[in-house]
């Protein structure tokens, strides 16, 4: 299985778009200053998960994310509020 997911900050003002094969393992790692100490997301916190896809083939997870990082912050806002209207934080379901 393969993610597609937005994650922000706690203000939700930065939103952060990327791709893994185990989204479980992917927020420890953004949310470790150790393990992401010069990373974007550890710079602006951004590690609050509030959108994600899932997908079965690599390839598909991989180009829908580089169609998002391209769209604008309205329509990414769009597509989160598709899933999450309110904007909560999904961390604790993975």
């Amino acid at each position: 299985m393969y993610y597609v997911y937005i994650l922000t900050n706690s203000n939700r003002t930065v939103l952060y778009v990327g791709v893994t094969n185990d989204l479980k393992v992917r927020l420890t790692f953004h949310k470790s200053p150790s393990l992401s100490h010069n990373s974007f997301t550890n710079r602006y916190k951004v590690y609050f998960l509030i959108y994600f896809e899932t997908f079965s083939h690599v390839l598909d997870a991989i180009t829908r994310e580089k169609e998002i990082k391209r769209w604008t912050r309205k329509r990414k806002e769009e597509l989160i509020n598709t899933q999450n209207k309110e904007w909560k934080f999904l961390n604790d379901m993975i």
